[in-house]
Protein backbone atom coordinates (compact mmCIF):
# COMPACT_ATOMS: atom_id res chain seq x y z
CA UNK A 1 0.00 0.00 0.00
CA UNK A 2 1.30 3.61 -0.90
CA UNK A 3 0.75 5.78 1.67
CA UNK A 4 1.72 9.24 0.18
CA UNK A 5 1.20 12.95 1.34
CA UNK A 6 0.86 14.59 -1.85
CA UNK A 7 -2.27 14.08 -4.27
CA UNK A 8 -0.81 12.62 -6.58
CA UNK A 9 1.72 9.59 -6.53
CA UNK A 10 4.92 10.38 -8.89
CA UNK A 11 4.44 7.94 -11.88
CA UNK A 12 1.08 7.20 -11.29
CA UNK A 13 -2.73 8.13 -12.36
CA UNK A 14 -5.23 7.57 -9.85
CA UNK A 15 -8.53 5.70 -11.74
CA UNK A 16 -10.44 5.94 -9.52
CA UNK A 17 -11.53 7.65 -5.88
CA UNK A 18 -12.74 5.38 -3.68
CA UNK A 19 -13.20 8.16 -0.42
CA UNK A 20 -12.00 9.35 2.58
CA UNK A 21 -10.02 6.74 4.86
CA UNK A 22 -9.08 6.92 8.50
CA UNK A 23 -7.11 5.66 11.77
CA UNK A 24 -8.09 6.48 14.85
CA UNK A 25 -5.99 5.44 18.03
CA UNK A 26 -6.36 6.79 21.77
CA UNK A 27 -3.70 5.93 24.34
CA UNK A 28 -3.04 6.84 27.65
CA UNK A 29 0.44 6.72 29.70
CA UNK A 30 0.00 4.02 33.04
CA UNK A 31 0.65 6.14 36.09
CA UNK A 32 4.36 4.87 36.57
CA UNK A 33 4.56 6.71 33.31
CA UNK A 34 2.66 9.93 34.09
CA UNK A 35 4.74 10.35 37.39
CA UNK A 36 7.95 9.75 35.24
CA UNK A 37 7.28 12.02 33.02
CA UNK A 38 6.41 14.47 35.90
CA UNK A 39 9.49 14.42 37.22
CA UNK A 40 11.63 14.67 33.40
CA UNK A 41 9.51 17.80 33.49
CA UNK A 42 10.76 19.75 36.26
CA UNK A 43 14.34 19.37 34.99
CA UNK A 44 13.22 20.30 31.42
CA UNK A 45 13.79 19.20 28.05
CA UNK A 46 12.52 16.19 25.75
CA UNK A 47 10.10 13.79 27.63
CA UNK A 48 11.27 10.79 26.23
CA UNK A 49 8.00 8.94 28.04
CA UNK A 50 5.86 10.97 26.05
CA UNK A 51 7.33 11.19 22.54
CA UNK A 52 7.34 7.08 22.38
CA UNK A 53 3.44 7.62 23.09
CA UNK A 54 2.59 10.20 20.41
CA UNK A 55 5.19 8.05 17.95
CA UNK A 56 3.89 4.67 18.74
CA UNK A 57 -0.19 5.84 18.42
CA UNK A 58 0.92 7.81 15.40
CA UNK A 59 2.39 4.80 13.64
CA UNK A 60 -0.27 2.59 14.93
CA UNK A 61 -3.06 5.00 13.42
CA UNK A 62 -1.27 4.58 10.20
CA UNK A 63 -1.53 0.89 10.44
CA UNK A 64 -5.19 1.12 11.27
CA UNK A 65 -5.41 3.68 8.12
CA UNK A 66 -4.02 1.08 5.57
CA UNK A 67 -5.95 -1.61 7.04
CA UNK A 68 -9.15 0.15 6.29
CA UNK A 69 -7.82 1.77 2.50
CA UNK A 70 -7.12 -2.23 1.81
CA UNK A 71 -10.82 -3.33 3.07
CA UNK A 72 -12.15 -0.69 0.47
CA UNK A 73 -9.85 -2.02 -2.23
CA UNK A 74 -7.33 0.58 -2.42
CA UNK A 75 -3.98 0.93 -3.68
CA UNK A 76 -2.80 3.72 -2.32
CA UNK A 77 -3.89 6.88 0.38
CA UNK A 78 -3.27 10.06 -1.11
CA UNK A 79 -3.54 13.58 0.70
CA UNK A 80 -2.61 11.41 4.16
CA UNK A 81 -2.63 13.92 7.11
CA UNK A 82 -2.05 13.28 10.96
CA UNK A 83 -4.25 15.21 13.74
CA UNK A 84 -3.81 14.56 16.99
CA UNK A 85 -5.26 15.81 20.30
CA UNK A 86 -5.94 15.19 24.19
CA UNK A 87 -8.89 13.35 25.77
CA UNK A 88 -8.52 15.05 29.38
CA UNK A 89 -5.45 15.01 31.15
CA UNK A 90 -3.85 11.54 30.33
CA UNK A 91 -4.88 10.50 27.05
CA UNK A 92 -3.35 11.24 23.34
CA UNK A 93 -5.64 11.32 20.29
CA UNK A 94 -4.15 10.65 16.84
CA UNK A 95 -5.99 10.34 13.59
CA UNK A 96 -4.24 9.35 10.31
CA UNK A 97 -6.81 10.40 7.14
CA UNK A 98 -6.68 10.54 3.60
CA UNK A 99 -8.23 9.95 0.37
CA UNK A 100 -8.28 5.93 -0.79
CA UNK A 101 -7.43 5.62 -4.49
CA UNK A 102 -7.22 2.84 -6.93
CA UNK A 103 -3.75 3.54 -8.74
CA UNK A 104 -3.11 2.88 -12.93
CA UNK A 105 -1.24 -0.68 -13.16
CA UNK A 106 2.29 -0.20 -14.09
Amino acid sequence: MIVATTEAVAGRDVTECLGQVFGVVVRSRGIGGNIVAGLRSIIGGEIKEYTALVEDTRRHAIDRLVMNASLMGADAVVMMRFDSGSIGQTMNEVVAYGTAVKLKPL
